[in-house]
């Protein structure tokens, strides 16, 4: 499929044609000087589709900065989206305008096919209640909106892709972190394929150092800014007349700064150093975050580009497994054709590479399947809910601690999926700040321990515990374990189980899903119809149909009043409430 592009700014308008089968561009261009004499961004998209008529693009593509609250994926463009568009305006002023005059104005001129927008903030969306919050009222938060959305989403999302892929790791299996570094500049941590923290946060105004822009700064000296010049001259100077162009004094060229330091300019030294601080404050700060890290991704123009700022970066990263090979590193050139360039020394535990970021086929990609009806799944029927209380899973060794050598599980109560069964032997949790007693083991035994616990859960024993696919436990909180014959202290293994969905091969063809997939999934017939996202779907031959949820989600939708989650509870397949999937996220 040939899909059009378009990136829509202020005063410019980037555009390609890629045909998707190919990752190729077919054709680029840009119309700059919008604003100027009669350029427009009417005539400028009327250009653009002069150029691009040839080549009969069968969807148009829109970036768009602000998704809010709304839009976690790409997605059809309505009348409904664009006044949701509308609203987002007074979180991205410099940006959502232009990206809605270019929707508009390609809309009027191309009716026939469909249009889709790609936001910038929807990789972020799912990110922990404990990274999108700000510690401000949190009723004041909510009515207007303030809240870490993130940016840079795109890119974020597509190079972290090619890193799964260069590694031969499934995506979902690593902890990496994204740097995307050019004149806007943005970290992000991604665990199990997503985004769980982002440096930029209400605006892409925070987190790193950047071309034009501040980063970081102490609300205390944005108001004595704001006191002594004024609103309007504080947004302009923290916008464009800061990061390294307002610590140099010689404009956000790096290439322009990194040679003045070289001639000895203190002020472009100074631009560097806290350029190259920030960022590396910040890959401490995502390590720490996920328990560690198994690949750094550097891209963008800084990123791809400047030898020496990947080398101040990653410097005296030692302690993280990071060991940078000087040669690699100077030597690292990335294209379309090279996309990855690992600059590790090759005793390094943890990879360091250099990405090309395509900002533009990943908004192709996502168009091509939005408009080809890639996110729609079939709807052979319901699918039964089973209701997942805290429980354990043993392995040999640990059931021999805790319960004496050779013991053995006892069949308590047999479970919906074949050969699980709930074992009348129960363990103790304990954390830090409680107990939970008479957890329920399941059987049968497993190559390695597993704790599965709610949020409700997580506060009683005064844990973190990770959100996780059943057996993704590297990296994952500790917890102790009392039986009747020992104790058994893990370093890791507790989790809070990730929302699934068991099916049989002949169930994911059915419903149009594959394993791996993420649904959303609307919870009908009970007292609370709820729609849930990031619904895994997981596919074996032996498994038989049906979504698990644990009893904080359950209670949230109302399925199992007064729970309290002591024992593995299932809502029984006859129940009235049922799981209908509705639609995949756009990958």
């Amino acid at each position: 499929m040939n899909v059009l592009v378009i990136n829509c700014g202020s005063s410019s308008v980037k555009y390609q044609v890629i045909d998707t089968k190919t990752g190729r561009a077919l054709v680029k261009g840009k119309v700059e000087r919008i604003g100027e004499g009669d350029t427009t961004h009417a005539s400028a998209v009327a250009k653009v589709l002069e150029d691009t008529q040839a080549f009969e693009p069968a969807t148009v593509g829109h970036r768009v900065v602000h998704g809010g609250e709304r839009f976690y994926d790409a997605t059809l463009i309505d009348d409904e989206v664009i006044q949701a568009i509308e609203a987002n305006i007074p979180l991205a002023p410099l940006h959502n305008p232009a990206n809605l005059a270019g929707i508009r104005s390609a809309r009027e001129a191309l009716p026939s096919v469909p249009h889709v927008a790609v936001f910038d903030t929807a990789f972020h969306l799912r990110m922990p209640r404990r990274a999108k919050h700000y510690a401000i009222d949190l009723e004041v938060a909510d009515r207007l909106g303030i809240r870490r959305y993130g940016f840079h989403g795109t890119s974020h999302a597509y190079v972290a892709g090619l890193a799964a892929e260069h590694l031969e790791r499934d995506i979902a299996d690593l902890r990496l972190i994204t740097l995307h570094l050019g004149n806007g500049a943005s970290a992000c941590a991604i665990e199990l394929g997503g985004s769980i923290e982002t440096s930029m946060g209400l605006t892409p105004l925070e987190g790193l150092v950047m071309g034009t822009r501040c980063g970081d700064l102490d609300p205390g000296a944005v108001l004595a800014l704001a006191r002594e010049l004024g609103i309007d001259e504080t947004d302009d100077l923290l916008n464009r007349r800061s990061g390294l162009a307002g610590l140099s004094g010689l404009g956000n060229d790096l290439r322009d700064i990194e040679a003045q330091a070289a001639e000895g300019n203190d002020r472009a030294r100074l631009a560097i150093t806290v350029y190259a601080h920030a960022v590396r404050r910040y890959i401490g700060a995502y390590a720490a975050v996920m328990g560690g890290v198994d690949a750094i991704v550097l891209t963008g123009g800084i990123g791809e580009n400047s030898a020496q700022m990947r080398r101040r970066i990653l410097q005296r990263l030692d302690f993280l497994g990071i060991r940078l090979d000087e040669d690699l590193n100077h030597d690292a050139k990335v294209s379309a054709d090279t996309p990855v360039v690992d600059i590790s020394e090759e005793r390094a535990l943890v990879r360091t590479l250099v990405v090309a970021t395509n900002e533009e086929l990943m908004t192709a990609r996502q168009t091509a399947r939005v408009a080809g009806g890639g996110t729609d799944v079939q709807s052979p029927g319901p699918v039964p809910i089973a209701i997942s209380g805290r429980h354990v899973h043993l392995d040999r060794a640990s059931m021999d601690v805790l319960f004496g050598a050779g013991s053995e599980l006892t069949v308590y109560r047999n479970l919906s999926q074949p050969g699980q069964f709930a074992a009348r032997e129960t363990v103790t949790l304990v954390g830090p700040r409680g107990r939970i007693e008479n957890v329920r083991v399941l059987g049968p035994l497993r190559k390695a321990p597993q704790v599965e616990i709610s949020r409700t859960d997580e506060f009683k024993l005064g844990v973190d515990a990770p959100v996780r696919a059943s057996g993704k436990t590297q990296g994952s909180a500790p917890i102790t374990l009392e039986g009747p014959a020992g104790t058994l202290h893990l370093k890791e293994g507790l989790i809070c189980a990730w929302r699934h969905i068991h099916m049989t091969p002949e169930d994911a063809e059915a419903y149009g899903v594959e394993n791996g997939d993420q649904v959303e999934v609307a919870i009908t017939g009970g007292d609370r119809d709820l729609t849930f996202g990031d619904v895994l779907i997981r596919v074996k031959d032996s498994y038989v149909l049906e979504m698990h949820i644990d009893t904080d989600e359950a209670n949230a939708a109302e399925l199992s009043k007064g729970n309290t989650g002591g024992d593995l509870l299932y809502q029984p397949p006859e129940s009235a409430a049922s799981a209908s999937l509705s639609r995949k996220r756009a990958r």
